[in-house]
């Protein structure tokens, strides 16, 4: 089952489309509430040794933890409920009842317990928690402090939902999503700790929700690299950039594009920078700028895609050679960094250029920004929708770099990649992006080949990063030595009402 990225507002249409097709909304409670105790259960019992502490709101995320606090009490465990408002909702105060009668207890204030349930909030909450809510997570978070590991229903409370603003939040150890994965808990990843989607039977396959890019998927869409494979048919790729002191970046997307298998490999920078990719690269071929319409004539010939931009500079020149390029080469492209900084403010002349090939505009949210003529507070705010109007207008896929990543089609399907960890909050890493996307659109055929490249090459882009572990002390070279594993993977196999997972943020 595919897993849905939802707004607070999207997350309760979905809700209220089942129910309307006959699910009641206690169903939906119990469903909830006995998901999550199994899995804590399984995750959790050793810490919890046989106590656990569940704080409660007054609404139906309240009755989410009354849920848990019953199925928790009948296997024996010493359930101890602080209730910090009283239970507001039909279904809430039911599974109240049926708590306290399966032997769950009521407390006034927690006690030293190692395991905490958070079920203050729900996602229908906005701004930063107050009065008695606001108390009782300054409580949670001095029981983190000391040792306790806690757990938060379907968000963290105090969380925005749609926004991710997280002051006087919860930080849980592990979070529970039930049905879809809201936006503000993969902005605010810190907050949320490990995430598990559990399967409640929400009706949320609407194709406008975003989809949840996972491994089974990617699986999915790369092509594989049969065993007659050589170097022509895993795909020959070149790459511009590399303006005068600009290597690097060249270099960078070029071990990408070979970690992630292309076959033949052409690197196509400023004549001043072929000793170092020689040096650096020694498996690729290396082409000065083309100047002449037989050099761009043999460019054209001599890929099946071509990624344009790392280090390229930019000036009325770089413009010039863009320009020259794509009128020149009419096959794939991905465009990033200073492919797109030269049309800053001219998505119509870029429009005209790609003329409905396959396409890959991969920008971060400054050079999003500088596309549109917005500033970049805009992007982040509109991270989910504002590349829907770019994919339209370009008629390309739109891979808008971020935490978390999303991807637009031209024809209106959103993605979102959350793998990834901050140690690829470094320059360069966007290089090596560029490689790895430019590397699948080269070997992907047929229809949404573009977005499929650029949500597959997104995912493992940020897998082989959360493969290296820790942060700090973590480079790119240790980041593209990651990318075998990464490729190869085994599908992890989710258990039994898990429909989605993410890894606690390095």
């Amino acid at each position: 089952m595919s897993v849905r990225v939802a707004s607070a507002s999207e997350s309760v249409a979905c809700e209220r489309a089942t129910i309307e097709k006959g699910t009641k909304s206690a169903e939906l409670m119990r469903r909830a509430g006995k998901g999550a105790a199994g899995e804590i259960l399984v995750r959790c019992a050793p810490v919890a040794g046989s106590s656990v502490a569940i704080f409660t709101g007054s609404g139906n995320n309240g009755g989410d933890g009354w849920i848990v606090a019953g199925e928790l009490a009948k296997r024996g465990f010493a359930v101890r409920v602080v209730e910090v408002e009283s239970s507001r909702t039909p279904e809430a105060k039911h599974a109240r009842d049926n708590a306290l009668r399966a032997g769950a207890a009521m407390r006034t204030d927690s006690v030293n317990d190692k395991l905490i349930v958070d079920a203050l909030l729900g996602t229908g909450a906005t701004g930063a928690a107050h009065g008695r809510n606001a108390d009782a997570i300054a409580v949670i978070e001095q029981r983190r402090r000391g040792g306790a590991t806690v757990v938060s229903l379907d968000l963290p409370s105090g969380l925005n939902a749609t926004t991710g603003a997280s002051v006087g939040a919860v930080v849980a150890d592990l979070t529970f999503a039930f049905g879809t994965l809201k936006r503000g808990a993969l902005i605010s990843r810190a907050n949320c700790g490990e995430i598990v989607v559990l399967d409640i039977g929400l009706d949320c396959e609407q194709d406008d929700l975003p989809l949840f890019v996972d491994a089974e998927w990617v699986s999915r869409h790369v092509p594989p690299i049969p065993a007659d494979a050589h170097k022509g048919t895993r795909g020959r790729l070149a790459i511009l950039g590399g303006g005068p002191g600009m290597a690097g970046a060249t270099i960078l997307a070029g071990r990408g594009a070979l970690r992630s298998g292309i076959g033949l490999l052409t690197i196509v920078a400023a004549s001043a920078n072929a000793t170092p990719i020689h040096s650096a690269i020694p498996a690729a071929l290396f082409q000065e700028w083309p100047s002449t319409s037989d050099k761009l004539a043999r460019l054209a010939q001599s890929a099946d895609a071509i990624a344009i931009g790392p280090g390229l500079g930019r000036s009325p020149l770089t413009r010039d050679l863009v320009e020259s390029v794509l009128l020149a080469w009419t096959g794939p492209v991905v465009i990033d960094a200073d492919g797109l900084n030269v049309f800053a403010g001219d998505l119509e002349t870029l429009a005209s250029l790609l003329a409905g090939r396959p396409s890959v505009i991969t920008p971060h949210p400054a050079e999003m920004g500088r596309l549109l003529g917005v500033p970049t507070e805009e992007v982040l705010e509109n991270r989910f929708e504002i590349g829907l109007d770019v994919a339209s207008k370009l008629h390309a896929a739109v891979l808008l770099k971020g935490t978390p990543t999303t991807v637009f089609s031209p024809t209106g399907e959103r993605f979102v990649s959350a793998t990834g960890t901050a140690a690829l909050a470094t320059g360069g890493s966007g290089d090596i992006l560029t490689g790895v996307v430019s590397t699948l659109l080269a070997q992907m055929a047929g229809e949404n080949c573009d977005v499929n490249a650029a949500a597959c090459g997104a995912f493992i882009h940020g897998r082989a990063a959360e493969l290296c572990g820790a942060v700090r002390g973590t480079t790119l070279d240790d980041i593209l030595r990651a990318f075998p594993a990464a490729w190869n993977e085994p599908n992890r196999k989710l258990g039994d009402g898990i429909i989605g997972q993410l890894p606690s943020p390095a």
